[in-house]
């Protein structure tokens, strides 16, 4: 029997927004992971599993950055390492420098992208009704309806 934790049923019954479903995931996938390449590796799978594209290239750019820490510490670089993952942080911030991303910004990038979210889910469920209301207009005992004006209706008659 699997036990369910407050997240898991938040998620399950869509409290959660889609960033807040990502942390979580990555949150559950990888507290055990002790180092920090299986965890870039494990993040890479989650980002593909999630269908999150990498238009920028910062997965290739994150594992140079990985590289080269590992290399001046000459050992693999565990996440519970202080020095190393603050040499690790240093080397993030000269890619987020080159790519034009500041850390104060990304709570501005969250937002942007789950309005991205919820205009593509709005899209979708404009699509699906259209497409019923189409489907409905076709069938023969409707055919001598006559088409209700939307902007006729007030929601206060069917409460």
């Amino acid at each position: 029997m699997q036990l369910f934790t407050m997240n898991s049923v938040m998620i399950w019954a869509g409290l959660f927004s889609e960033s807040q479903r990502i942390q979580f995931t990555i949150e559950e996938e990888t507290q055990d992971i002790p180092d920090a390449r299986t965890f870039f590796l494990k993040l890479q799978e989650i980002r593909t599993k999630r269908g999150l594209s990498d238009e920028l290239g910062v997965e290739a750019m994150t594992m140079d950055a990985l590289e080269k820490v590992e290399k001046e510490i000459k050992q693999p670089l565990m996440r519970n390492d202080k020095k190393g993952m603050a040499l690790l942080m240093a080397e993030f911030d000269k890619v987020n420098k080159k790519l034009g991303v500041r850390r104060e910004d990304l709570p501005k990038y969250e937002e942007e992208l789950e309005l991205k979210i919820a205009k593509a889910q709005l899209e979708e469920l404009k699509k699906d009704a259209v497409e019923a209301m189409e489907t409905q207009r076709k069938r023969e005992e409707f055919k001598n309806e006559k088409e209700v004006d939307v902007r006729s209706l007030d929601i206060r008659n069917f409460l």
